[in-house]
């Protein structure tokens, strides 16, 4: 009955959803046209977020992007990452324990400034700041923080501007950095050549395969981290060969934006405003540590080029950020790590101190 039930709630929001996707390809294609960074995936957030905030009265009351229609595009990418998995990567895993000790640091120093920042500037009661100045873990920051008392709506729309700044901010900055636009915006290609016949049902079923698999083993973010580790594999053992065409991962970020955006519906502009020009001030801070870790760490981490390190330090969604490395032609296994670590670090952190209840919100005298 449970399938049934999720079949029809399926069939019920996949047009809508449909629609979401092909305003998002127009954002995408008139993005591509202006060459931004990531044009795709950015093109297809924006233009579904300004009509979602325009006219709410599009989507049903309470309309979620289906998860079912999402996972498998997310699931592509991460076949699409673990194709780039060889040999040379895992050779130079070692040097990577500086900038996993890094980030041991990173992660707790930029709570406590997001919560200063929130908490100050804000005015944010104590729960709603910390919880929503967390560099990661969305989904655990939400249930803490609701549970220690904080604001759900303000959590959510934070820690959800969060990754939307991060991954606006950092192609654009990256850009500016380099002089000229960067990855997928000018032009970069994930193929030297072009890929076989079955090469797009391949990354199909491995991206399904993936995430069946690892859906089972609890592994966060699942979705991506399954079929990244599958395509890894079977790349590095030569059973076959994982290539993910361009336009393929091009349509994934039109489906992964276009998901993002359709999140702003129902979201009132003031509150929005407001919270924007705070997520705009914490992630200009979170970027610019992060950008003195990477500089600190390069000499360190001989032949890892900065750009790389910054996007390992930047905290944005898993998926977000890997696609970032695709359109830089970096390698995206070690962003992956990188993040999969940070995110590991936050979730714990938030449960130790939400047991604690160091920053619940005082009980009420009714």
């Amino acid at each position: 009955m449970t399938e049934e039930i999720d079949l029809k709630a399926l069939l019920r929001a996949l047009p809508i959803a449909l629609g979401l996707c092909l305003l998002g390809g127009i954002g995408g294609y008139i993005a591509h046209r202006l060459h931004t960074p990531l044009p795709w995936m950015l093109g297809s957030l924006f233009l579904v977020a300004i009509v979602t905030i325009l006219r709410p009265q599009l989507l049903p009351a309470s309309y979620a992007f289906p998860e079912t229609l999402r996972r498998p595009f997310i699931g592509m990418i991460g076949a699409a990452i673990g194709a780039r998995l060889t040999l040379e990567v895992l050779g130079q895993m070692p040097q990577y324990l500086y900038s996993l000790l890094a980030l041991t640091v990173f992660v707790p120093l930029v709570q406590l400034l997001n919560y200063k920042l929130f908490r100050i500037v804000g005015g944010y009661d104590r729960p709603t700041a910390y919880f929503a100045g967390a560099p990661g873990g969305m989904i655990d920051s939400l249930i803490q923080g609701e549970e220690a008392g904080g604001d759900i709506r303000i959590l959510a729309i934070q820690q959800f501007l969060r990754v939307i700044m991060v991954v606006t901010l950092l192609p654009v900055g990256l850009s500016i950095w380099y002089g000229h636009p960067v990855g997928s915006a000018a032009g970069v290609t994930l193929n030297a050549s072009a890929p076989g016949p079955l090469a797009v049902p391949l990354v199909f079923v491995v991206a399904l395969a993936g995430i069946a698999l690892f859906q089972r083993l609890h592994i966060p973010a699942s979705q991506l981290i399954g079929p990244m580790l599958l395509a890894g594999l079977l790349n590095l053992t030569g059973i076959v060969t994982i290539e993910a065409p361009g336009w393929l991962i091009n349509l994934c970020q039109v489906v992964v934006g276009a998901g993002l955006g359709c999140r702003f519906a129902g979201i009132r502009p003031a509150m929005l405003v407001r919270a924007a020009g705070l997520a705009v001030l914490s992630t200009v801070m979170m970027l610019a540590i992060g950008v003195a870790m990477a500089l600190g760490l390069a000499p360190l981490m001989h032949g890892q080029h900065v750009d790389v390190l910054l996007i390992s330090f930047s905290p944005g969604g898993v998926t977000e950020m890997a696609l970032i490395a695709l359109s830089l032609n970096a390698n995206p296994a070690v962003v992956t790590l990188h993040h999969l670590y940070r995110i590991l670090l936050t979730t714990s952190s938030l449960v130790f101190v939400r047991k604690r209840g160091w920053f619940n919100a005082p009980p009420r005298h009714d």
